[in-house]
């Protein structure tokens, strides 16, 4: 608190750049944690704003109307307030810069969040996600992978996690050797195994090759993860970035595996672009993303100068090329980039997701991360900008997996168990450091910390209200066990669900699941209506017992009926047979009579969903006959105002 200045400033204007109203008048208050807007208008609206979640923050040269403030933040909201007098808005804005930008960890939010829990609660929460139990989930371990205890107190690898797996046939010596060999001591460790043929996904760092050097146990643990996988006569090894990157990289004695030193691998570069690259993409993005009214050629020409969706590509195309090696070559794959912990996970997760349907699933979404993302040492603080620290280690590498899920959940809207706002809850709290999950570099970061003694765990507050997340169109007994997304550049698009989601004149919903989810709501509260009208009407004079009625509890559609008003949606869904969705496509919605049974064709990435879920007999179209006279009618009436 010590760092705000002014608590409150009113007369505060809110400008919206996308509509041509008013700009809304209210007051800004300042606390620990949020900004804090609440309009001055008849119905109360509040916009909260985590310090945490700020990245930049603006002064604009003096208007007509007062002093503006341009606030950026991490998940792509941008408030533009204006506030009267200068004194005030140097205040908000010299306060701001302090609290957005901690210093040390102890100073985020994480370590004053009290969701009022016992300690009990709160270390079940962090036990939620077991990451061994996941490994047992696969097969593992088994004849050919066994769990080893070479780094049990961080000491081969500082940044890897301490449950690890290795081939059976590496031993103590030929680890040890081989992570002295590896970039940040990163050895060669097990992704995923797929059990159907035996073939793994491993990750590492790069060797330090240079120009000629080798390293004999490097050459025996990766022959000992081509052993394991018996099936095949050789296994790829992947690196993610472009070739020439990699040979800039010997110059530092670093590189990649020389074919002629290692038995039986096939070598493959497949040109992901570093943190920098990325960073500065991202940036290029939003800066078109922020033009108040580009026309047409504007938007598209600064989009694909941004060569934002270009990069998304190239991580999807390494994702499908491991998915394919292992699924259909049977051939075993070790992925690196530079140190193993931003290119490595993105493709490593996406490949797992396309061949993996668990992880597909609300709970084993939350796996993946925490397999793949938090115990392998993601550099989540300096990739986010949790603290004060060098600006050039922020890069968007976890903003890029969820967006390629995102590309995934479009391509196959039936074989994730989660919506689109699941993925941005998640987004929105590696950055809001609410708890204590991404915070930190690695898990012996972590362990100093004592994050799990001291903040509370993301995944049990998320699958306590996993209701706002489900997938209504969701099939798991009819997605194939291994997804094959189309990666023809025509299949990305502009994620307007991430990138405009709070501008107010815009509607970025790009799907009909939400306005599926409103419908099935409101069917449900229609029918929990009936029931208790009918429990009113049982309870009503003798006297008319004669002529009672009872409203049908299951509500279903006639030819006739009036369209319920899907709440929410952007425009008149219901006003045709067909529906229009924002991307430029119509759907038809086809009316499935009670009773019958319709089969979901789910294949590669061209299939389409053409099911109207059996369990809702209306979704759009709801009238309730009332036959009764005209005293039950007005006890129907009565009941209703009631």
């Amino acid at each position: 608190m010590e760092y705000i200045l002014t608590p409150k400033v009113e007369q505060v204007k809110l400008l919206d750049r996308f509509t041509f109203k008013k700009p809304a008048v209210g007051t800004l208050y300042l606390t620990a944690t949020h900004l804090i807007y609440v309009e001055s208008s008849e119905i109360r609206k509040e916009t909260w704003i985590l310090h945490h979640h700020i990245s930049a923050i603006e002064k604009l040269p003096l208007t007509s109307t007062g002093y503006p403030l341009l606030i950026h933040c991490k998940n792509f909201r941008v408030a533009h307030f204006v506030i009267c007098r200068e004194r005030d808005c140097h205040d908000v804005y010299s306060s701001l810069l302090r609290l957005s930008q901690p210093v040390v960890f102890e100073e985020l939010y994480a370590f004053s969040y009290n969701p009022k829990q016992t300690e009990m609660s709160r270390g079940m929460g962090w036990k939620i996600i077991d990451i061994k139990e996941d490994f047992q989930r696969m097969g593992v371990p088994n004849e050919y992978w066994e769990q080893t205890d070479v780094n049990e107190n961080y000491e081969t690898c500082s940044t890897y996690s301490t449950f690890l797996y290795v081939p059976k046939g590496a031993n103590k010596p030929i680890i040890v050797g081989s992570s002295k060999f590896r970039s940040r001591g990163r050895f060669p460790v097990l992704s995923y195994f797929f059990k159907e043929n035996n073939a793994a996904i491993c990750r590492c760092s790069q060797p330090l090759s240079g120009f000629s050097a080798r390293c004999v146990e490097d050459e025996q643990m990766l022959q000992a993860i081509s052993k394991a996988n018996p099936a095949s006569p050789f296994m790829y090894v992947v690196d993610t970035r472009p070739k020439l990157n990699a040979m800039a990289n010997r110059a530092a004695g670093k590189g990649y595996e020389n074919e002629d030193n290692y038995s039986n691998i096939r070598f493959q570069f497949i040109g992901i672009e570093n943190i920098h690259v990325m960073r500065n993409s991202l940036q290029k993005l939003l800066e078109v993303c922020e033009l108040k009214a580009p026309s047409m050629s504007e938007f598209l020409i600064g989009l694909e100068n941004s060569g934002w969706l270009r990069h998304i590509k190239a991580v999807m195309d390494a994702g499908v090329f491991l998915a394919k090696a292992v699924s259909e070559e049977n051939a075993s794959v070790l992925v690196h980039c530079s140190d193993g912990w931003d290119r490595t996970v993105q493709v490593c997760s996406l490949a797992a997701l396309l061949l993996d349907s668990y992880y597909r699933t609300i709970k084993g979404f939350m796996v993946l991360v925490e397999k793949e993302w938090i115990s392998m040492g993601h550099k989540f603080s300096q990739r986010c900008g949790h603290l004060e620290a060098d600006p050039k280690e922020i890069s968007p590498v976890f903003t890029q997996f969820i967006e390629c899920t995102w590309h995934l959940l479009e391509q196959f809207p039936c074989a994730f168990e989660f919506t689109e706002n699941y993925l941005l809850e998640i987004h929105d709290h590696v950055f809001s450091c609410q708890f204590g999950n991404f915070m930190g570099n690695c898990q012996k970061e972590r362990q100093e910390l004592k994050l799990q003694e001291k903040t509370y765990s993301l995944w049990p507050f998320l699958l306590a209200k996993q209701y706002l997340y489900q997938n209504p169109l969701y099939k798991p007994s009819a997605v194939s066990i291994v997804l094959k997304p189309n990666t023809a550049p025509f299949n990305f698009k502009f994620w307007c669900g991430m990138y405009n989601r709070f501008d107010r004149g815009m509607q970025p919903r790009q799907s009909v699941v939400d306005c599926l989810h409103a419908s099935m709501k409101q069917k449900i509260d229609l029918e929990e209506t009936v029931a208790d009208l009918n429990q009113k009407l049982t309870h009503q004079d003798k006297s008319h017992s004669d002529s009672t009625f009872i409203l049908p509890i299951k509500l279903s559609m006639e030819e006739d009926s009036t369209h319920l008003q899907v709440i929410g949606a952007t425009q008149d869904y219901l006003e045709e047979e067909q529906i229009m969705l924002t991307n430029g496509t119509e759907e038809v919605i086809e009316t499935v009579p009670a009773g019958s049974k319709q089969v979901d064709n789910v294949t590669d990435s061209s299939f389409t969903c053409q099911s109207t879920l059996n369990n809702i007999d209306s979704l759009d179209l709801v009238k309730l006959k009332i036959q009764a006279d005209e005293d039950n009618h007005q006890i129907f009436q009565d009941a209703v105002e009631k």
